[in-house]
């Protein structure tokens, strides 16, 4: 049976665009190989079930990316979206700085306030990743430092504590959207050469807790009770926390403002390819070239011949809906059970999911344990060893903020070495503040605390890399919706034990140290270890 004229055309046509769609890709690869990229892909790493329309398209995008390379507009993307990771530890921290004058002048139970706030980064994660999927990245970036600026400034005249735990659930629900969809803005526009950045990002993460304490330090050290018992303050001597959200809500709002008014943010090539408009997308990839200095040579032929070729893919044409619906329904499907079932199709890829869900829960408890109580922590004690002031107490947590900034950096270095690893850099970095329990002075006490700042920025630095490379790229969706809602929930139940625990004895700081050593335990039971290996 010979085929018709019209067959072959196409056929061939097919053959000349998959020739050209492959050289393009091979010389990318070189390109890429060029920089000391090093690509290499797991067994368990499969992609069958990646719509292969939208993979073909993403790849054309990807090599138009690459070509431009990292320039002006990446590297200020850095830094707007570096607000989102100093928003996200800052916020959390702000409550555990606030808690001690808060508590002496209101005489209510602290751990309602951290609980307010978590329920808050719940919904803030939820609405924020599913809403950035429907309205797009954009207005998702522009909105989630603003609405924590208003809130957090509001909160400063909260005339009671029912008040200002309801404004730390309203300001939380922005910091919430911050890593979800500041990381995904900034992937979508990095060239594949420089994807390592979002490990470094999380230097950010460091200038936060930083930023935080500086400020607070002035504030709340000057102008605030000192703890007694029977608490006895009033407001007009205790206005310290109130100038200090007042000052942090300012911040965001100027944070808000760099973004807003001076950083000209472009709508996601892949976002707008996802939803058919190709030609935006086509039109954004020149913008950030023109940005850059130089020039792409994409067009929306391009992507039409990329379409083309993953509908050969399919078994029908029908290409991706692309209504605000179906964003919703795909963004659902990460829960899908058979998505979570691919998870553990393995009993060696199950045992991987198990343990990465237990360590992203157990420091979802641990670490909001200590932050919120360890202000607390550090005056009673301090009181104990005779410089427990509240001056002395936040010239403290200065210094535990500023030896943590160098710890994301130290994190890239250690995680590329062969005796450590991703494996061997994140069990030390997690086990470390088991020595807070045998400080016997107040010089000892400080220089543990250091030790845990540093390593806890090093663990985080590391949890955020290591965690999308655990997971096959067809259910890392899923896997890192699963671990984002168990880190999350364990968020929740922190101050809730911390209700039931006796505060001035100072339990929840060493329910966080024995929890972080056993999330040490269980980096070490990890059965892969991504060093040297790229994600799909």
């Amino acid at each position: 049976m010979t085929s018709s004229p019209s067959a072959d055309a196409f056929q061939l046509q097919m053959g000349s665009n998959s020739s050209l769609i492959k050289k393009n890709k091979a010389s990318s690869n070189a390109r890429i190989e060029d920089k000391a990229v090093s690509i290499s892909i797991d067994a368990i790493f499969s992609d069958d079930t990646v719509d292969p329309i939208y993979r073909a398209k993403a790849g054309v995008l990807n090599d138009a990316l690459q070509d431009i390379g990292m320039g002006r507009y990446q590297w200020g993307l850095f830094v707007v979206a570096g607000f989102g990771w100093l928003a996200d530890n800052a916020w959390p921290i702000v409550t555990g700085l606030i808690l001690s004058p808060v508590m002496n002048e209101f005489e209510f139970q602290g751990p309602f306030l951290k609980l307010g706030q978590n329920i808050g980064l719940l919904v803030g994660a939820v609405f924020w990743g599913v809403g950035s999927d429907v309205w797009g990245r954009k207005i998702s970036f522009n909105l989630t430092l603003l609405i924590t600026g208003v809130f957090a400034l509001a909160a400063g005249a909260s005339p009671n504590f029912v008040v200002l735990t309801s404004f730390a659930a309203l300001w939380s629900i922005g910091v919430g959207g911050n890593l979800p969809v500041d990381s995904a803005v900034f992937l979508e526009f990095v060239p594949a050469s420089h994807q390592y950045l979002l490990t470094v990002l999380s230097i950010w993460w460091a200038f936060g807790q930083l930023a935080s304490s500086l400020i607070a330090w002035p504030l709340i050290g000057n102008f605030s009770c000192e703890v007694t018992t029977p608490p006895n303050c009033h407001r007009s001597s205790n206005q310290g926390w109130r100038y200090f959200l007042f000052t942090m809500g300012g911040l965001m709002l100027l944070l808000w403002g760099l973004r807003f008014f001076v950083f000209k943010l472009y709508e996601s090539p892949k976002y707008l390819m996802g939803r058919g408009r190709d030609e935006h997308a086509v039109e954004v990839v020149h913008n950030v070239a023109t940005h850059n200095g130089k020039t792409s040579s994409l067009t929306v032929d391009d992507l039409r011949v990329a379409e083309d070729l993953g509908v050969l893919g399919k078994e029908n044409d029908d290409g991706l809906d692309v209504s605000a619906k179906a964003a919703i329904q795909r963004q659902l499907t990460k829960f899908d059970t058979n998505h979570v079932k691919s998870l553990f199709a393995t009993r060696k890829l199950a045992y991987s999911t198990s343990l990465l869900i237990a360590l992203w829960a157990l420091i979802g408890l641990a670490f909001p344990l200590y932050n919120s109580f360890v202000t607390y922590y550090l005056a009673t004690r301090g009181a104990n060893f005779g410089d427990g002031s509240v001056y002395i107490t936040y010239r403290n947590q200065v210094i535990l903020s500023v030896i943590g900034v160098p710890g994301a950096l130290f994190a890239g270095y250690l995680v590329e070495l062969r005796t450590l690893g991703r494996k061997g850099t994140l069990a030390i970095s997690t086990s470390t503040t088991r020595g807070l329990i045998s400080s016997r002075s107040s010089n000892s006490l400080l220089g543990w605390n250091c030790a845990y700042s540093f390593t806890s920025n090093v663990m985080y630095g590391v949890l955020y890399a290591i965690t999308p490379e655990l997971f096959p790229t067809k259910d890392r969706g899923t896997g890192n919706a699963i671990v984002a809602t168990a880190n999350r929930i364990f968020g929740i139940m922190a101050p809730i034990i911390a209700l039931y625990a006796d505060l001035t004895s100072s339990v929840p700081i060493f329910i966080a140290g024995a929890i972080f050593l056993v999330s040490g335990i269980i980096a070490i039971l990890l059965p892969f270890e991504s060093r040297g290996h790229a994600a799909l």
